[in-house]
């Protein structure tokens, strides 16, 4: 993965050079970030130099609050979470409980988001912090492709290193007092633990039998998933045989 620096701009990154079952993920093709309101015209340059597509996450509210004003690129809303976001910090759900939560109740919504990606278009996925609703539409696409696993968690990982440390500390210091119940508040905004992700992907694998398995098992077709593949993987020329004078 290739972290790029576009000012106004948190976290965006290419998922593209981990390895792959028969190849690697390819470069130019997936990218990710936090929102983009903050983009200048100098970014959104940037972004259009390297992008085709954008799928935006976010609810109606984030979107309206924190609006993307970038021109030549399509945008598609997607909006990822069924409910309120507010009512995870009511009840105090755990980043694990919450993707869960993501790939029980919104299966749709990732089968459409997988089909977009499918479509083989540099595509840019990103929803408020670049995090959870990304992450999961992320590392669901990689997986079901055969990118391994370690690199997938340590992309995901890497989100919270991306977030400026003032922010964060501000992010969780107001939703501490925000919800002062709740134990997990503060991890839900600003943390992207590597267990989290690790242990939300072999949850997946032991209920569906695999990320691929999962997205056929909700309206996938087998020439989806061979679309997702060709758009996604680079396929590693076969060596030689012995003999072969090329």
């Amino acid at each position: 993965m290739t972290v790029i620096a576009v000012d106004g701009l948190t976290g965006f990154r290419d998922v593209g050079g981990m390895s792959a079952a028969g190849g690697v993920i390819r470069e130019g093709r997936l990218f990710r970030s936090g929102h983009l309101a903050g983009l200048d015209e100098e970014g959104a340059d940037a972004l259009r130099t390297r992008i085709r597509r954008i799928l935006d996450l976010r609810a109606d509210d984030e979107a309206a609050e924190d609006v993307t004003a970038l021109e030549g690129v399509a945008i598609t809303r997607l909006p990822l979470y069924l409910g309120s976001t507010r009512s995870f910090f009511l009840e105090d759900y755990s980043l694990g409980e919450i993707y869960a939560h993501l790939l029980s109740g919104s299966s749709a919504q990732l089968v459409a988001a997988a089909r977009m990606i499918a479509a083989g278009e540099p595509t840019l996925v990103h929803c408020t912090a670049g995090k959870d609703r990304t992450g999961v539409v992320i590392a669901l696409v990689l997986s079901a492709v055969g990118a391994d696993r370690d690199a997938v968690v340590s992309d995901y990982a890497l989100t919270s290193q991306l977030i400026p440390a003032e922010h964060r500390r501000a992010t969780s210091e107001r939703l501490a007092a925000k919800y002062p119940k709740s134990q997990h508040a503060w991890m839900l905004a600003t943390e992207s633990p590597a267990e989290v992700m690790r242990a939300t992907l072999a949850a997946l694998d032991a209920e569906w039998g695999s990320a691929a398995e999962y997205l056929l098992a909700h309206g996938f077709t087998i020439e989806e998933l061979a679309a997702l593949r060709a758009a996604l993987v680079d396929q590693a020329s076969p060596a030689p045989s012995e003999g072969d004078p090329s």
